[in-house]
């Protein structure tokens, strides 16, 4: 077998050992250096125009922790069992705007763009933003768009978490009113910058989970010539 072969073979492995894990064996916990590379992958993913709307919030407090167990239905065997439980926050319209002041510091400052060059960008993106698709008809709209690219950096850190054996499981099942509350009290929502956009629990399994089922690929896929 080639390596490209192989490789191709090791990530459908993680694909299939990848599951929705409800819960984790809460003696054994993931390495810093594993978690590191996790985030990693997150910091490293895509996201539309390059904007980066995004924050990940590492919740160790247990405190905290059980706080939210109370408002996230979905992760009531996850929070208490995780090794490691992340928020992924999404940016607003205050940031996420063509002429906000974070779009402005990321592109010059950040990416070193040109002002002359971004200027240029600028008028691109509000015509994108205005006319394209149509996001800015509400706050909704620009938060939804944002917290898109959040499932971006998701899907990344569950794909490379499952490439070196540890498990994870997506979590959408929360009241997000009483999230939003609880993490603006605790202060980590940059008064308003920030919105609860999924959240995400690593750890390893301390059960094997029943198989894997997909449809199949041609019920999926539609080829176009």
């Amino acid at each position: 077998m080639s390596k490209n072969e192989t490789k191709k073979q090791e990530i459908l492995d993680a694909f299939q050992f990848r599951h929705a894990t409800k819960e984790f064996d809460p003696a054994k916990k993931i390495s810093d250096e594993d978690f590191q590379f996790i985030l990693e992958t997150a910091r490293l993913s895509p996201s539309s125009v390059g904007y980066e709307p995004w924050k990940f919030l590492v919740v160790q407090n247990k405190e905290l922790r059980e706080k939210l167990k109370e408002m996230t239905w979905g992760a009531q065997g996850q929070l208490p069992t995780a090794s490691h439980f992340v928020i992924l926050l999404a940016r607003t319209i205050k940031d996420t705007k063509y002429d906000s002041a974070y779009v402005e510091n990321l592109m010059l400052n950040e990416k070193n763009i040109p002002e002359e060059i971004f200027a240029q960008m600028k008028v691109r993106y509000q015509s994108f933003q205005e006319n394209d698709l149509n996001l800015l008809e509400s706050e909704r709209s620009m938060f939804d768009w944002a917290s898109k690219q959040t499932y971006i950096a998701l899907a990344n850190m569950m794909t490379a978490a499952a490439q070196i054996g540890i498990d994870s499981c997506p979590i959408e099942g929360f009241d997000y009113d009483k999230v939003q509350a609880i993490l603006a009290e605790e202060g980590l929502l940059e008064d308003g910058h920030l919105a609860v956009s999924v959240m995400a629990a690593f750890g390893y399994r301390i059960r094997e989970p029943r198989p894997k089922t997909r449809k199949k690929l041609e019920d999926i896929v539609q080829w176009i010539n």
